[in-house]
């Protein structure tokens, strides 16, 4: 029972982790990390991507396009389009970093240094994932207020607004962050001193002597 807080707040950083990384990979392909309504048709409107472009009518239903070439993009896709690659492999070291150093995990058993040194590397692997899935969306975020404010396009020009998967990507690098945080405490937690009825040579001792002691009467 010594070790239950420290088991439980590994498990709670392996498990905001591993949320944060799925998370990251569905925003990373969602077309929705912008949104364009059209004031002359309401039933109409636009969203896009890192990879595609789709235009959503209430009567033809969604309809996407993919991107057909990768250097006529904006800058901030195409960064983004390597950072949020980079969280992605970033999060899955992590993750297998993480869980081979967990206290429930059976990975390097008896071999307590590395564990713990594999659990601060999960834990910096995967604040670092966070970290890059975070930049990006905030970086697209801010191209889209800057240009939502910008004074020399005219009124009349539909602007581009916040689309959903940059929600959910700020939420998955946030769930990233906390889950290295927690684990990287986790690594740095004392083990708690264990106890002298706990010494597993005592218990083997106790266990054996009532059984030597059965065997000496059976030979006499």
């Amino acid at each position: 029972m010594a070790f239950a807080p420290r088991t439980a707040v590994q498990v709670a950083g392996v498990s905001s982790s591993l949320l944060g990384w799925v998370l990251a990979c569905l925003t990373n392909y969602l077309p929705q990390w912008k949104r364009l309504n059209l004031e002359l048709n309401e039933m109409e409107s636009w969203t896009l991507g890192l990879w595609q472009a789709c235009v959503v009518q209430e009567e033809v239903g969604v309809q996407c396009k993919d991107f057909d070439s990768f250097l006529a993009l904006p800058v901030e896709l195409r960064v983004s389009r390597a950072l949020m690659f980079l969280s992605h492999g970033l999060g899955l070291l992590g993750l297998l970093a993480s869980g081979c150093g967990l206290d429930c995990s059976r990975v390097g058993e008896g071999r307590r240094g590395r564990k713990r040194r594999l659990l601060a590397l999960g834990g910096a692997l995967c604040w670092a994932a966070g970290a890059a899935a975070l930049a990006p969306v905030s970086w697209v975020a801010h191209v889209t207020v800057r240009e939502f404010w910008d004074d020399t396009v005219p009124e009349v020009v539909p602007r581009w607004e916040f689309g959903e998967a940059l929600f959910l990507g700020w939420f998955a690098g946030f769930s990233l962050l906390l889950g290295g945080c927690l684990v990287t405490g986790a690594a740095c937690w004392p083990r708690a001193p264990r106890a002298a009825g706990q010494d597993p040579a005592a218990e083997t001792q106790h266990l054996r002597h009532p059984l030597e002691m059965k065997n000496t009467r059976l030979a006499v």
